[in-house]
């Protein structure tokens, strides 16, 4: 046999990922567990950038490691859809009852599962909203609310859970305010965040329902939605008659190919922003304090130079931490990468927590570097999917941080930092700390 026989033979052998590799990248305690993790996923750079995964109760898919193959796929949208099958990883038995249920892979419409000419119409609805220009106008609302949260944690003495303090209720006030939720009901959209972020997670779940069972489950990210969709639906009814200058205005009175937009789209539209506009600003928070409370040289290389807080650690700590672990593409057609042959109609798993820590791309990788430049963390995804809040999330940050950092003159870890059990979404859901202000 020839050399390019054998070439093309080898290019169609899988490289398949170790099993206990591939059961990991499908259970969410794992990622409760994120130094392990970030061990297997080492492993898998070196050794298996593109690798198939076949794991119990999983449609196989191909495991995407590094940051370049990453990006790669992210700017030829129409070659990987989003839209085809589901954009997040679920149990092949979730996903049966999912497409039985719904007639399709996912569970609410939004532009995040939208492709082509249609993800653009529908991201049009709201992106003046999220741009540099319009985001710069709401600073000095949002430094008002930093403020307040930062004096009430500084009140409770010097000791606080961050996250339960702070982190999450912080950037779910800002988004709020810019939807247009009144704050006495609040409360009711991080419970309902946490429901559907966090359902698999025992502290976060919304019931004792077993979560094994796929119609028990499809069962309780339904409830959660209901009541999403309940409320929102008062408000899109409440928007067409009172019109205000608010978020929720834009969406209840959105039209597509003018016809007013139906309300099934309307509210998936507001539980997308209501959602994804704070958890992972919250995890991304927490992580900044988090890894400062362990690294006292950066906490002190802040206190030295406040100016790090917006010109490195905002995204250092969006890297360290990387909310949003994967989305998920479909192959439109067959397509070569990395000597993988990914067949049309296969499902691929694009791993922001890999390719954030990519040797290749990051000097040192696993340092928390306040001082990290260029720093090109993908945590908000690439190419036509970039995340639509990304210019809003880093100001929440760098305002809070701000607020916060220039108080403080000691910080430290008080006890284990708690991760979120989630395949998708997931960061500290309990931070200890202890501090000094000065």
């Amino acid at each position: 046999m020839d050399f390019d026989a054998q070439t093309d033979l080898a290019k169609q052998a899988e490289a398949c990922t170790p099993e206990d590799i591939a059961k990991a990248l499908v259970t969410p305690a794992a990622f409760a567990e994120p130094d392990q993790m970030h061990e297997r996923l080492t492993w898998l750079r070196n050794n298996q950038p593109v690798s198939k995964v076949i794991a119990p109760n999983a449609d196989p898919f191909w495991f995407v490691a590094k940051h370049a193959d990453i990006l790669e796929i992210e700017r030829q949208a129409e070659k990987f859809h989003n839209g085809d099958l589901s954009t997040v990883f679920i149990a092949a038995d979730m996903r049966n009852a999912v497409e039985q249920a719904q007639g399709s892979p996912h569970l609410t419409r939004t532009m995040v599962n939208m492709d082509g000419k249609e993800h653009r119409v529908y991201r049009g609805l709201t992106q003046s909203w999220f741009m540099p220009a319009k985001v710069k106008k709401l600073t000095d609302r949002i430094r008002a609310i930093a403020k307040d949260h930062v004096d009430r944690m500084l009140e409770r003495g010097n000791e606080c859970d961050f996250v339960e303090d702070v982190a999450l209720h912080y950037p779910l006030h800002v988004v709020m305010d810019i939807l247009g939720v009144p704050p006495e009901d609040e409360g009711k959209m991080l419970v309902l965040t946490q429901q559907l972020f966090g359902a698999r997670d025992p502290e976060k779940g919304r019931s004792a329902a077993d979560m094994s069972d796929p119609a028990s489950a499809l069962g309780v990210f339904q409830a959660v939605l209901g009541d999403f969709f309940g409320y929102f639906g008062a408000i899109t009814e409440d928007r067409r008659t009172n019109p205000r200058d608010d978020l929720a205005t834009v969406i209840a009175n959105a039209e597509i190919d003018g016809a007013p937009i139906s309300d099934y789209e309307a509210n998936s539209y507001y539980v997308l922003v209501a959602t994804a506009g704070h958890d992972t600003t919250s995890a991304s928070t927490a992580g900044a304090i988090m890894a400062l409370a362990q690294n006292p040289d950066q906490f002190a290389a802040i206190q030295r130079n406040p100016e790090l807080i917006g010109n490195g650690l905002v995204d250092e700590a969006i890297r360290w931490t990387t909310p949003v672990k994967h989305f998920m593409r479909a192959a439109t057609q067959d397509y070569e990468l990395r000597d993988q042959l990914i067949r049309k109609g296969d499902w691929l798993m694009l791993s922001y927590m890999s390719g954030n820590r990519d040797e290749e791309v990051f000097s040192d990788p696993f340092k928390f570097d306040v001082t990290r430049s260029p720093n090109n963390q993908i945590a908000f995804g690439f190419g036509p999917h970039l995340c639509l809040g990304q210019h809003l999330a880093r100001l929440e940050m760098r305002i809070l941080l701000e607020e916060l950092l220039p108080r403080l003159k000691t910080l430290e870890p008080l006890g284990e930092t708690d991760w979120t059990q989630s395949v998708f979404i997931s960061g500290p859901k309990h931070l200890p700390i202890r501090f000094t202000t000065k």
